[in-house]
């Protein structure tokens, strides 16, 4: 077994993509329309869904945003520096919610980023 992707709700498909594209330089992997059911399901991710976890973003053409409730935390990913990626993330425009430095009650270095609809992306440097 092995893990084939996290699925979010997102409010705006386009802004999302560009910011999982543009901004964290993802790749849209596949996008289709869903006209009976009144939704789009769009995969991104860094490699081919047959060897890689990728993001599932669902959108839902009648809901324009979500409520994020207490029960969600974040999404992660491995950088070789985590102050480095957060530079690049801010000149293309992304938010950076915490720059690097190190984890609380720990030495791993991390960092926050936030999407378009509120979701918290960790950026952790790899050791």
């Amino acid at each position: 077994m092995r893990i084939l992707h996290t699925m979010i709700r997102v409010g705006d498909l386009d802004k999302s993509i560009a910011f999982y594209t543009e901004i964290l330089g993802m790749q849209l992997l596949r996008r289709t329309d869903y006209p009976e059911g009144r939704f789009t399901l769009a995969f991104v991710g860094y490699g081919d869904e047959a060897s890689e976890a990728v993001l599932e973003l669902t959108h839902n053409w009648d809901t324009p945003s979500y409520e994020l409730g207490n029960g969600y935390g974040h999404i992660a990913l491995a950088v070789p520096d985590a102050a480095a990626a957060c530079a690049a993330i801010k000149a293309r425009g992304g938010k950076v919610v915490r720059e690097a430095g190190p984890m609380k009650h720990g030495s791993t270095i991390i960092a926050f980023v936030e999407d378009p609809d509120g979701y918290k992306v960790e950026l952790i440097q790899s050791k």
